[in-house]
């Protein structure tokens, strides 16, 4: 029933990719337009003079760009319960995001437009475009398990909510979706995730699921409980029907294998969604496929920062028709939630300008550079993937940190990695890591050569747990708390250390 529902709109949504796949750039032009339009009676575009701008031109030029310290205090008032502020009318919703594992949070508008015109359309195009290219998909005669997140109300005014994306999502979708989720929203929304682990487990382990959407770590530490309770060790067995893992949030490639381990089936495919608090910008439209679509009519105009620019206060940007493939850019977006010129700090690829596709590849604030290497996570990633299947090694967490030179000594990279599953030699993984590593960044194979000017990186492998056990102090367990991967400091890898017993 619910196929011959969603054909009416997969021939409509078709029609409409079609037309931005064709007119990408007039399309995002409209977009911008349209955003600006209904933003200039609301208090931000007022102070701002958004009213006395012409065209898209003038809007680069006269407004700065912008980060959350400079929206924080329109946010403020928005949270007080004021109208008009980033976007006309009342806000209601807010998505509450640290972004990393810093104690900072960040409470992003989700207006009513961003809601039903962002993420629940592109949730119905992702699932439209899966069931075109899977046409004997039974995903509908089933349930859909949502990794959610935790969910609390401002205290300030009642009228005003907040909780993580997944949480807003979750208390917001329509009708008919509801009745295909599981498990209820009081076990979805639970704050302790030991708990609700736990009782997640215990509330669908009998259920028909036949797909999943969450952060992969945490999607792992369901499935491991599943199979605690069952006895059983392949997914497959419990959820016979399941067909479809909807990951995001963090790369795939890290987890690909001990997915594919643990959910032994020939009727089982993957889709990655580049979704955030700040609005939804891409999925993987296809089988097959290492990059995503890059969707260009969810009201979202987007901007693009050169890497080379962005330490810069107020570098230059640009616009799709000025980008190139394989050139690391940061994303600047301006949106139906009421965000103009935002830097959110997200890094992105494009592997493909017709049409226009991407990969994530990391943040701004997560890469190593101390020797002029310029590791991106996604290379420590791929470089990783790969080492783990050449010795059948599989990892849960790990993060990186510079080892500072001394006079004594040359500098080089730190890995703590806390293995699922532990290589038999980890002197040959280690050496091979480094290997690959510099066969995915020439910049990080300069500084090898000979030794001359890093040394080779080092693995301390800790126990399992252990990123655990330092999530859970700083008060960061949950599906959309992330570990920082990368950093051109040592604090974070310092600090797990201590938690390794």
């Amino acid at each position: 029933m619910l196929h011959q529902i969603l054909e009416p709109y997969l021939k409509t949504r078709l029609r409409d990719i079609s037309h931005f796949l064709r007119h990408p750039h007039e399309v995002q032009h409209n977009v911008a337009m349209e955003i600006l339009q209904k933003a200039k009676l609301c208090k931000w575009a007022i102070e701002n003079k958004l009213d006395k701008i012409d065209g898209l031109s003038e809007f680069r030029s006269e407004v700065p760009l912008q980060k959350y310290d400079d929206v924080k205090p329109y946010v403020d008032r928005m949270l007080r319960g004021e109208n008009d502020v980033l976007w006309p009318g009342e806000v209601k919703w807010f998505a509450k995001s640290s972004g990393t594992t810093s104690s900072k949070s960040k409470f992003i508008p989700v207006t009513k437009e961003a809601l039903k015109h962002c993420h629940y359309k592109a949730s119905r195009d992702l699932m439209a475009m899966y069931v075109r290219s899977n046409p004997e998909s039974q995903i509908f005669n089933g349930k859909g398990l949502l990794m959610g997140g935790s969910h609390s109300v401002n205290q300030v005014n009642q009228r005003v909510l907040f909780g993580d994306l997944s949480a807003v999502l979750m208390q917001n979708l329509p009708i008919l979706a509801k009745i295909f989720q599981t498990p209820e929203l009081e076990i979805s929304l639970m704050d302790d995730w030991e708990e609700k682990i736990e009782r997640m487990a215990q509330a669908t382990v009998n259920q028909n699921v036949t797909n999943i959407s969450g952060v992969p770590s945490w999607t792992l530490v369901l499935i491991n409980k599943l199979f605690e309770i069952t006895g059983k060790n392949n997914l497959a067995d419990i959820w016979p029907k399941l067909e479809l893992y909807i990951h995001g949030g963090v790369s795939f490639t890290p987890y690909r294998n001990e997915f594919n381990k643990l959910i032994m089936s020939d009727n089982m495919h993957y889709r990655e969604t580049y979704n955030a608090s700040e609005g939804f910008f891409a999925f993987q439209d296809k089988e097959g496929v290492d990059d995503m679509l890059l969707v260009l009519d969810y009201g979202i105009f987007y901007e693009f920062i050169d890497s080379d620019h962005w330490d810069e206060d107020n570098p230059k940007t640009l616009w799709l028709d000025q980008v190139e493939t394989g050139k690391n850019y940061e994303l600047v977006i301006t949106t139906n939630s009421g965000l103009y010129r935002y830097r959110i700090g997200d890094t992105i690829r494009f592997t493909s300008i017709k049409p226009f596709r991407i990969q994530i590849t990391g943040r701004t604030k997560h890469f190593i550079n101390v020797f002029g290497e310029e590791v991106m996570v996604d290379n420590t990633d791929r470089a990783l993937a790969v080492t783990c299947q050449k010795h059948d090694a599989s990892v849960k967490e790990y993060s990186v940190g510079p080892v500072f030179l001394t006079t004594n000594d040359k500098g080089g990279h730190e890995w703590v990695i806390e293995f699922e599953k532990s290589p038999i030699n980890l002197t040959e993984f280690e050496k091979d890591l480094d290997l690959n590593l510099q066969a995915v960044n020439s910049d990080y194979e300069a500084k090898r050569v000979k030794n001359l000017a890093l040394n080779g990186l080092v693995i301390r492998p800790v126990s399992k747990g252990t990123f655990y056990r330092w999530l859970k102090y700083k008060g960061k367990l949950g599906g959309q708390h992330k570990v920082p991967r990368l950093s051109n400091q040592r604090s974070y890898i310092e600090e797990i250390l201590k938690f390794d017993f």
